[in-house]
Order: C-alpha cells, then structure tokens, then sequence
C-alpha cells in the first residue's frame, strides 16, 4: 500500500468518534479502496505501539476484535472500548448500535 493510502486510513480512522467503532472494509471504502479491507488492516498493524490514533475503534464485519482472543492487544482493544462505552454480547459488538455513519462532528476535537 502506498503512502497516501496510509495517510488517507490514518485520517478516516482518526474521525472514527468516542464510543463509535467502524469496520476495515469501511474504512477501505471511506478512502475509494473498495475491497481492500485486509490493506487497512495491514496498515494499522504497523502503526508505531504509542500512536494516539485510534486504532481501537477498527473491527471487523462480523462486529469482532480481529485479534487473538488470548493476546494483550486483544484485551487492550476490548478494554479502550469498554472504558468508551462500547458493550459486548459474547465478545461480539452490535454494528447497528455502535457502527459510525462516517458524518464528522466538527465540535468533537479529540478523539
């Protein structure tokens, strides 16, 4: 994946609201790369361990950590999403409640 596909998911990725997730293929869409849901992933698999960006917010279309449930990154993503109000049922999180509809809030200026 070239540079400004990385910047373009890191910039739909930052917009992604508190308490909101989207999934990969989203984001692949948000950027004009229909189907490239698993290059969005490759791209945030690289992000430094530090990034305030918010990673965590980024599921997959099943409404799934795409991580192995027995990983510490997994249980980071689950617990920066639980502190942000997002609920699981049987480690699965209801899209229709908490998918982002890709509108962007212009008084929301931290994510």
């Amino acid at each position: 994946m070239d540079q400004q596909l990385r910047e373009m998911v890191w910039q739909t990725v930052a917009m992604i609201p508190q308490g909101k997730v989207a999934t990969y293929g989203q984001i692949a869409a948000c950027c004009g790369y229909p189907g490239h849901a698993r290059g969005v992933g490759h791209i945030l698999k690289k992000l430094p361990p530090q990034t305030a960006l918010p990673w965590h917010r980024v599921i997959n279309a099943r409404g799934e950590i795409a991580l192995p449930p027995d990983s510490e990154s997994y249980q980071l993503q689950k617990q920066r999403l639980e502190q942000e109000g997002v609920e699981f049922e049987r480690d699965k999180i209801r899209l229709r409640l908490y998918q982002w509809d890709g509108s962007v809030d212009d008084s929301v200026t931290e994510n």
